[in-house]
């Protein structure tokens, strides 16, 4: 059975995984929905999710406030993983890290269906047509720069046992720049097959001032009599 996993990176339930969902999926806000939302812009029954020819399809269902993916209104659109679906005020992440990781590498995560695991060729087609399209020194490159990537073994632990106060001031620190990186990346701009997406300049420049923001924060972690 086709499973789908989503990642609530914005709205009421931020932070939660709805993991593994056997498609179809609906998505609202009503008790009976495999996805529910604790949001009150999102309809009762806002959209569904279904498999079509191995593709996974999102629709709306005739919702008050719309759907969006990777930023553009839709009523129905194939999903590819990494794709950013907003409903109401609830944005969503459409597949697992290792499913991203495989699209953003060129390299197609199998797909398991009764136990089977498959690569769709049309996806294999694709990532080929993809690779052929990038110039040699890309393909090939001779200086090899390392890639952040989401990967549970790496990320680093939170400090145990932070005392009331500490604990909500970190709190604060982690809302105030995620608010500034939802903010940056809410209004961008995706080709049609989503392989690219845009940003506006003054996005961008969020963007530079969180990761400078960040440098800070750590210089002053490690070296707190130090003036920043």
């Amino acid at each position: 059975m086709r499973t789908v996993t989503f990642l609530v990176l914005e709205g009421v339930d931020k932070g939660r995984v709805y993991r593994n969902l056997p498609v179809p999926v609906t998505i609202g806000r009503e008790e009976g929905n495999a996805l529910r939302l604790n949001d009150e812009r999102v309809s009762r029954y806002h959209a569904k999710i279904q498999l079509e020819d191995a593709d996974v399809i999102i629709t709306d269902l005739d919702s008050t406030n719309g759907t969006r993916v990777n930023g553009a209104a839709v009523q129905i659109r194939r999903l590819r993983a990494g794709d950013q679906i907003s409903i109401g005020r609830t944005m969503l992440l459409y597949g697992t890290m290792e499913e991203i990781e495989a699209r953003r590498s060129g390299k197609m995560a199998p797909v398991v269906e009764n136990g089977v695991q498959t690569i769709q060729a049309a996806e294999l087609a694709a990532a080929a047509g993809s690779a052929a399209r990038k110039p040699a020194a890309v393909r090939n490159p001779t200086v090899h720069v390392p890639e952040w990537k989401y990967n549970d073994k790496e990320i680093p632990p939170l400090p145990n046992k932070l005392s009331p106060a500490q604990a909500a001031r970190l709190s604060e620190v982690f809302d105030y720049l995620h608010r500034a990186i939802t903010s940056s990346v809410e209004n961008i701009e995706a080709n049609d097959d989503g392989t690219e997406v845009k940003i506006a300049f003054s996005e961008w420049q969020t963007i530079q001032a969180v990761q400078l923001l960040l440098a800070q924060y750590g210089r002053r972690v490690s070296e707190p009599d130090e003036t920043v």
